[in-house]
């Protein structure tokens, strides 16, 4: 395989493992690996179509990858949330391949509910595209379990996800008012902001400090946020716009410039605030860090 095919392939390959794992260093292990199983091969049985056995072989091992995580995502302190992901940069590896809301921390937390192959059957068929014939062969089902297992994902999917697209202009502008508000320790212009199921995650792993339980209902979450703006004093703190999975974020770096949590707003109907997800695990971080140098 050419460079410049590797180089066209590798987006792709990026994105379905990323959605699937819902971490960066796991899916560019994932992609690694499926590399080196096709050049492994290439030699001795020729390859038809690389894209095809490629997705094919990187699908399965992120199946493969979530069965084996999930007794540890289970153990994890707190609420599990995915490595965050800079989009939108020169250094963007999923950004040809970032479709409509697909990539936004809410949607792939909603997905950890489905089952790996759930998960894959429904990332390949409302994602990417795929017919139920290619998605049969990849996930080795017949294509009417295929059917049937879209069916169920879709169920979870959408009783959980927001219904009402919002513009990145206005994600924006809520942000900043939002933010100024936490800094102002101003609860009713928080709890105004909120929708009255408002919920917030944050993700610390255990390795910093962080709600153990996800925060519900305006008021619980409009102080709660006030309450880490009050612990996080403003004098040597950058908040740095930044775009998050491929939504309007915010960067919180502390005086040495140290990224020490990225946060994304989701928004719903009547553009009020619907989901806070707050990551503050350092591991997850580091290459957030790194990439926004």
């Amino acid at each position: 395989m050419a460079v410049a095919d590797y180089a066209d392939l590798r987006p792709l390959l990026f994105s379905i493992a990323y959605r699937m794992t819902g971490t960066v260093g796991d899916a560019e292990d994932i992609v690694q690996e499926a590399f080196l199983r096709y050049h492994r091969r290439d030699g001795e049985t020729a390859v038809e179509t690389p894209r095809a056995w490629l997705a094919t072989v990187t699908t399965r091992l992120a199946i493969d990858h979530l069965r084996s995580a999930r007794v540890r995502r289970e153990a994890y302190v707190g609420p599990w949330l995915p490595e965050p992901l800079l989009t939108g940069t020169a250094e963007d590896p999923g950004a040809r391949a970032e479709m409509t809301d697909s990539l936004s921390v809410a949607f792939l937390a909603v997905l950890e509910r489905l089952s790996p192959v759930e998960r894959a059957v429904f990332l390949l068929r409302e994602v990417f595209d795929y017919g139920f014939d290619e998605i049969a062969a990849i996930v080795e089902k017949s294509e009417d379990n295929c059917r049937q297992l879209l069916v169920r994902a879709r169920r979870h999917v959408d009783a959980e996800r927001p219904r009402f697209p919002v513009s990145a202009a206005k994600r924006e502008e809520l942000t900043e008012r939002f933010l100024a508000a936490c800094q102002a320790g101003d609860l009713e212009a928080l709890t105004a902001m909120l929708a009255a199921d408002a919920a917030a995650f944050t993700d610390g792993g255990g390795k910093a400090r962080a709600a153990s339980r996800a925060i519900l209902g305006a008021r619980a979450v409009a102080r709660f946020m006030a309450l880490i703006a009050s612990r996080t004093p403003p004098e040597g703190i950058e908040i740095r716009p930044a775009r998050i999975n491929g939504q309007p974020g915010r960067l919180l770096l502390d005086a040495t410039g140290q990224v020490f949590g990225a946060l994304v707003l989701d928004v719903g109907e009547d553009d009020a605030i619907v989901r806070i997800d707050l990551v503050v695990n350092p591991e997850k971080l580091r290459r957030v860090a790194v990439a926004a140098r």
